[in-house]
């Protein structure tokens, strides 16, 4: 048993559990460095948090994923059943305006990035759950439904996570069935939460792993499934589009997916860096929909699943330095994806498979840090791929979309990724709002229930669990900045933005928060002007809960 302190400085009995090696989340990046660490020492005790009700409970899909880094992982992944059934037959690149769609010619060779040839449309979901139960197989302990709450320092050192608390009520007090959260000690903690972590987050203050790096930059990807006729369903199908109904400031896009049983997966980024306070993330890809480049695979077909989450945009300049006093960060937390790719499993699997050498090496040699990751990391095949889509992204911020399209291609094939230049992300996304009364208003089409919806009806399909009791996970530090700044300023931009419908501005302009609502995707976090929101981790196991398939 030890003591630590809570919030109200009250000190609370915990029990303890020791483990060699503990890893917050259960997405690729997580499962595949646990996956690593077994094979690599089958003695090697390794403990994985997942904050989900199960492993691919917080992933919501299809999506396109790079095999190479399974291969390397599992070389006889079809002996071992990986669930990819639907190699990509066909794509498109459309850019579009309101009523037309004009395709990219030679793709292949304009933007090598696009190229799809090779590749697996999959459920993720389900390919996690698959990656679970190879870390089981192998003796990894996965424990769901239990969040990393707090990083455990001692001496100035992680030394493992504290799980969250259970059966808290909203205002902070014990319930009958209250359950202090444990601390999971570790020789070295492997943090690969996905993008905006909270314990990365803390990881990154604490031990000022940003001071060399870029403003790290997101995109908020919102999602739905469609279960469509078969005799529409084109399986290998693969469409992305840029341009309408995005302004000419704003980098984003739609992307579409042919996969599994009848199913489509379709989907819409927007960078988070945008300018206008009156833009919804969600309503651009509602209209979308109605463009008749997409319209048409939507036709006899009904939405089945809806979810929303935050990428890292970055890239390589704006990676934190990944290893600090007790463990290190990987995939997306760290910000390991390949944007101009629009990929992130394939990078995260591998920054996974790098984080568990160097944390294995440092075990075996009782070192306080995992000192060869940024070596190793800076050798791999991995770094290369980043480095050669390093000016892609930022090209847009710098010139805008038709600009940065048309640096994308003298980048890729001129330079082919060795432009001997870095450009660099001036701002985070947080700084980059117009005031309203500045900014242009949106007139966005009513939602009419066939093929466009509204928030709430998209929220009832992600089956969210949120004890209604537990504390708000949502903090917002000040109210009064939050009218003087928020409000005020930039009309409210977080009942736009946030894709679940979260926030609300009553008549007596006050802030509501619905937290029952949130899906999970850290857009306010992110976005909120005065970063006065915080995203905390809600009691373990609340939240979208998607079945496998999805």
């Amino acid at each position: 048993m030890s003591q630590t302190q809570s919030d109200n400085t009250t000190a609370i009995e915990r029990e303890e559990m020791a483990f060699d090696v503990v890893i917050v989340g259960g997405g690729p990046a997580g499962l595949t460095a646990a996956i690593r660490l077994r094979q690599q020492q089958p003695e090697l005790s390794v403990c994985l948090l997942e904050k989900g009700s199960e492993i691919g409970a917080h992933i919501v899909s299809g999506a396109v994923l790079e095999p190479s880094a399974l291969t390397e992982l599992f070389p006889d992944w079809p002996e071992r059943g990986a669930p990819l059934h639907t190699p990509v037959r066909d794509e498109k690149l459309l850019f579009l305006t309101k009523k037309t769609a004009i395709p990219i010619p030679a793709l292949h060779l304009l933007m090598p990035q696009m190229d799809n040839r090779g590749n697996y449309i999959i459920s993720l979901g389900t390919f996690c759950r698959w990656l679970g139960e190879q870390a089981e197989a192998l003796g990894v302990e996965i424990y769901p439904g239990f969040s990393g709450a707090d990083l455990f320092i001692e001496d100035g050192k992680v030394c493992g996570v504290i799980t969250g608390d259970m059966g808290v009520n909203r205002q902070g007090k014990p319930k009958p069935d209250y359950t202090p959260g444990m601390i999971l000690r570790a020789k070295q903690t492997i943090l690969a939460e996905g993008a905006r972590g909270s314990l990365s987050k803390k990881a990154m203050a604490r031990f000022d792993l940003r001071k060399n790096a870029d403003p790290q930059t997101f995109g908020l990807g919102i999602k739905e499934v469609w279960e469509i006729p078969a005799e529409n369903h084109r399986p290998g199908f693969v469409q992305h589009s840029f341009g309408w109904p995005l302004d000419t400031h704003t980098y984003g896009g739609a992307f579409l997916y042919h996969f599994g049983e009848n199913l489509v997966s379709y989907g819409f980024i927007t960078a988070l860096d945008y300018r206008n306070p009156w833009l919804s993330p969600f309503e651009e890809m509602q209209r979308t929909k109605q463009h008749p480049a997409f319209k048409k695979h939507f036709e006899g077909g009904r939405r089945i699943m809806y979810g929303a989450r935050a990428i890292s945009e970055g890239g390589l300049q704006s990676l934190p330095h990944p290893i600090f006093p007790g463990g290190v960060l990987t995939g997306d937390c760290a910000g390991f994806l390949n944007m101009p790719k629009i990929k992130g499993i394939h990078t995260a699997m591998r920054s996974g498979m790098i984080a568990a050498d160097a944390v294995l090496e440092a075990i075996q040699t009782e070192q306080t840090e995992a000192s060869t990751y940024m070596r190793a990391l800076k050798a791999s095949r991995l770094w290369k791929e980043l480095s050669a889509a390093r000016n892609i992204r930022p090209a847009f911020s710098h010139w805008g979309m038709l600009g940065g399209a048309a640096y994308s291609g003298i980048d890729s094939m001129i330079f082919r990724g060795r432009a001997p230049w870095t450009l660099h992300h001036r701002h985070a996304d947080n700084h980059t709002l117009l005031p309203a009364d500045k900014a242009p208003k949106i007139d966005y089409p009513k939602a009419d229930g066939k093929l466009t919806f509204t928030r709430a009806e998209s929220v009832f399909l992600s089956n969210i669990s949120h004890d209604d009791d537990q504390p708000v996970h949502l903090h917002v530090g000040d109210m009064q900045t939050w009218k003087e700044v928020n409000l005020a300023r930039f009309a409210a931009p977080e009942s736009r933005y946030c894709p679940a419908g979260v926030y609300e501005t009553n008549e007596a302009e006050e802030l509501v928060i619905n937290a029952q609502n949130c899906v999970h995707c850290k857009s306010c976090d992110i976005k909120d002007p005065g970063q006065d929101i915080n995203w905390c981790t809600p009691e373990g196991g609340s939240g979208p809960n998607y079945p496998s398939g999805m």
